[in-house]
């Protein structure tokens, strides 16, 4: 009988290595709650690593990018309005690459009254090295407060200052999106695989979405927008015709008969062809997998709950991530531990808690944080398009990734830092900027202790005599 099972053995074996091994299962959105990541798992290759000291000095940086035009320039942004370069070799320029400071009668186009207010982000055309152009994402102050995205055009003769008169006669507005709250902008923009600027925009503010955004397709609130920049001047953006609702909502004649069930679904009065996701409530960070296409989205949670949500590149948009009535896998209020409700839309690949998880409960001690913020997905150091974010508040790093069968989420790291963003260098290395700004401790945009830039590397990379950020277990 011992024979026999090892020949039985021997002969599934040839099989295998006749065939190839057995193929893992594709990457795939949790079908149950019970299939979403959460911090005390293990991500392929159980990676370590370290952040190394790129810059320091930064007043609130909040965003940070890459050109990808071959000079390794790292463009830093601050949330009072300015756009800080840091050459490859880690010098930080004198002057700013943009300033947005100086350049109208008000003294300066960006709204930095709340902490969640300013200038969050840059983004750069796809063809940047051709024609110049970036865009820029935040709250502008002449339109009390409106999320503006702007694009602006770098004069080939001074390509690392963006003058006052440079950036006043090439400017051209994107898209103006009125701001009823002061918080919950999103404020995120990158361009994806296709070529299209998406936006991460928030439910516009307060908390619990009084405004019913999330779930509203007639608002760009709570949503996930995809538009096409590559438009003449006096055109702000194009709705790409692939966009989910680009031509769900054009007035037509009522009729009663003659259209199948499957057309009526396709009907939405009143949507806005804009938005490619929604049912979310504050995405503030998101990235694409280079690699791979795929799109992470980072979306802050409010009082217990974090929530990190993936489309395949394959994705034809129109998730529907469940705000305002879930929050990750829970419900939306939280009550307890063991409420019951349906589960709306699509569910989250990974999620963690606050230290508080649930209204009454002891507070945790570790796997806690208090707001996701997207770092950039790695591909390098033994990861396979981990995505890497950072948290607010407790300075954790964690790693999304697949293992082959399922979604895992590893912390990689404790450290002292307040993560505000993050983005991928030119090397697809991912950086991450961090500010000392909490809301009770914001002292104002030009204030509060001075920020870094950081390089995040294996653990066995870090350069000789670099600074490194110290850890809870360095």
């Amino acid at each position: 009988m011992r024979m026999r099972l090892e020949l039985a053995a021997s002969a599934g074996a040839a099989i295998v290595l006749a065939l190839g091994s057995v193929p893992a299962l594709s990457q795939s959105v949790p079908k149950t709650a019970a299939e979403v990541a959460r911090p005390g798992g293990k991500i392929p290759g159980d990676p370590k690593i370290a952040l190394v000291k790129v810059a320091e000095g930064f007043l609130d940086p909040v965003g940070v990018a890459s050109a990808y035009d071959g000079t390794g320039r790292i463009f830093v942004v601050e949330r009072q309005g300015k756009i800080r370069i840091v050459t490859k070799d880690g010098k930080v320029n004198d002057k700013p690459f943009l300033d947005l400071t100086k350049n109208s009668p008000l003294g300066s186009e960006v709204q930095t009254g709340f902490v969640e207010q300013g200038l969050w982000a840059v983004a750069f055309d796809p063809k940047f090295k051709e024609n110049g152009h970036f865009y820029v994402s935040y709250a502008s102050l002449p339109f009390n407060g409106a999320h503006i995205i702007a694009r602006y055009t770098v004069d080939p003769a001074n390509p690392d200052v963006v003058t006052v008169e440079q950036a006043n006669k090439s400017v051209k507005v994107v898209i103006n999106i009125p701001q009823p709250y002061y918080n919950h902008y999103g404020g995120g923009i990158q361009f994806g695989p296709d070529g299209y600027l998406y936006i991460g925009k928030g439910d516009a503010g307060w908390e619990g979405d009084p405004l019913n955004a999330g779930q509203n397709q007639g608002v760009l609130w709570g949503k996930m927008l995809r538009i096409d920049v590559n438009t003449p001047d006096g055109v702000g953006y194009k709705v790409p015709d692939s966009n989910p609702w680009a031509h769900a909502y054009q007035d037509r004649m009522m009729t009663l008969f003659g259209i199948t069930e499957e057309g009526f679904s396709k009907i939405h009065m009143g949507a806005r062809p804009e938005i490619w996701a929604y049912g979310l409530r504050n995405p503030y960070s998101f990235h694409f997998n280079k690699k791979t296409g795929d799109l992470f989205i980072a979306d802050v949670g409010q009082n217990h709950l974090e929530e990190i949500d993936w489309q395949p590149a394959s994705s034809k948009g129109g998730e529907n991530y469940g705000w305002k009535f879930n929050m990750g896998t829970k419900c939306h209020p939280m009550l307890g531990p063991d409420d019951k409700c349906p589960q709306v839309g699509v569910l989250p690949v990974a999620e963690y808690p606050h230290q508080t998880p649930y209204p009454g409960a002891e507070k945790l001690k570790d796997g806690w944080g208090c707001s996701v913020m997207g770092l950039g997905v790695a591909n390098y150091g033994g990861m396979d398009g981990a995505f890497l974010t950072g948290d607010w508040c407790s300075g954790r790093i964690f790693a999304t990734a697949w293992d082959g069968s399922k979604w895992q989420m590893q912390e990689l790291a404790q450290t002292a830092l307040q993560f505000t963003s993050g983005n991928t260098d030119e090397d697809g290395t991912v950086l991450a900027v961090n500010c000392n700004c909490f809301y009770t401790d914001d002292k104002g945009a030009t204030a509060n202790p001075p920020g870094e830039l950081w390089r995040i590397v294996p653990a066995d990379k870090v350069p000789a005599g670099a600074e490194v950020a110290k850890t809870k277990k360095s």
